[in-house]
């Protein structure tokens, strides 16, 4: 009777072929990792870390965004408390260029290097397009030489080429889940509509900035389908959240994700994406607390934002900034991003 082949270790193969080579694992190979029991997780972890400081060194990248239109988004994105068509308690508004100055000069006295400007709509009008352009010339013009990023919906090819124009150089999009699982999530626009985007921002030379948020009623398996294809798109930058189930919005009696989880989460994205940033984003605070993000950033992340998010408060800077450095792990300065 011949003996059935011996199982190997998923994280025996990742530590070969992600960590000594590289390369991402497959998409049956994250769903391994996702299934790992409670007591591997360390373990995981672990390796993650390594596979973070071997293809992406030692430093974290900080980065600060600011609402520069709030609330009133026509589309219908079930997560979102900036959507129009939800009883959220969130209300419509615009920042103004005074206000977007100081917000990035207090971006930029964290030590942070990244300033994304994000705007609540399903794509930038002239009107958005000239208030952006006028408020990065006001950031230049007070002295302010941190990277500006923008967020700002699905874009035509003579708006990629605008902000090109105006010198930003990241771009963020979402693709927020599994392609298989984005129809339940949104139904006024498509995944395939916001692939097109972030292929668009590619082939102009931005960074793309493009990841999504777990815990909206997806399968581990379409966890696991969401990591391989965000690998696919090659981002520069993945941001992971964790849903913040808003009032008013179709998710809000949607459950937390549990810290065990999430930190399983964080280290099978690493070892699907091992040369990307991967940064903390929103959710974090709830999900993790402050032990299990000091365990995220020993398990694979690189980046954080820091303060306040859209329309949910996050923790002062200065307690991200003392734990980087209880962590010893160096903020990367603005002259390596250039």
């Amino acid at each position: 009777m011949t003996a059935a082949p011996e199982q190997i270790d998923v994280l025996d193969e990742a530590r070969e072929q992600v960590l000594e080579r590289g390369v991402g694992l497959t998409e049956a190979q994250v769903l391994k990792v996702l299934e790992l029991p409670d007591d591997r997780i360390p373990e995981l972890l672990a390796l993650a870390h390594e596979v973070r400081e071997r293809w992406c060194g030692p430093e974290v990248e900080v980065e600060g965004i600011v609402s520069l239109k709030t609330g009133g988004c026509p589309e219908d994105c079930h997560f979102c408390s900036q959507s129009g068509q939800f009883p959220s308690p969130v209300r419509s508004a615009w920042l103004d260029i005074p206000g977007l100055v100081r917000a990035a000069r207090q971006t930029r006295d964290t030590g942070a290097t990244e300033f994304c400007i994000v705007a609540a709509v399903r794509g930038p009008d002239k009107r958005l397009l000239s208030q952006v352009r006028d408020g990065i010339k006001a950031i230049r013009a007070d002295g302010n030489d941190i990277q500006i990023a923008c967020s700002l919906g699905m874009l035509t090819q003579e708006q990629v080429d605008e902000l090109v124009a105006m010198g930003v150089h990241r771009y963020n999009h979402n693709l927020e889940t599994a392609r298989s699982h984005f129809p339940n999530v949104v139904t006024t626009h498509s995944w395939e509509e916001r692939w097109d985007t972030l292929r668009m921002i590619r082939d102009a030379g931005m960074e793309v900035c493009c990841g999504g948020i777990i815990g909206m009623g997806e399968t581990l398996a379409q966890r696991a389908e969401f990591a391989v294809q965000l690998a696919e798109l090659e981002p520069d930058e993945v941001p992971l959240n964790f849903l913040i189930p808003n009032p008013g919005t179709p998710y809000e009696n949607y459950p937390v994700v549990e810290g065990a989880e999430a930190l399983r989460t964080v280290g099978a994205f690493r070892l699907a994406l091992p040369r990307t940033i991967l940064r903390f984003a929103g959710g974090r605070e709830l999900t993790f607390g402050d032990l299990g993000a000091k365990q995220g950033m020993l398990g694979g992340i690189n980046a954080i934002i820091v303060g306040n998010y859209l329309t949910n408060l996050g923790r002062p800077a200065q307690q991200d900034l003392d734990m980087l450095e209880e962590l010893s792990m160096p903020i990367k300065a603005l002259s390596q991003t250039l």
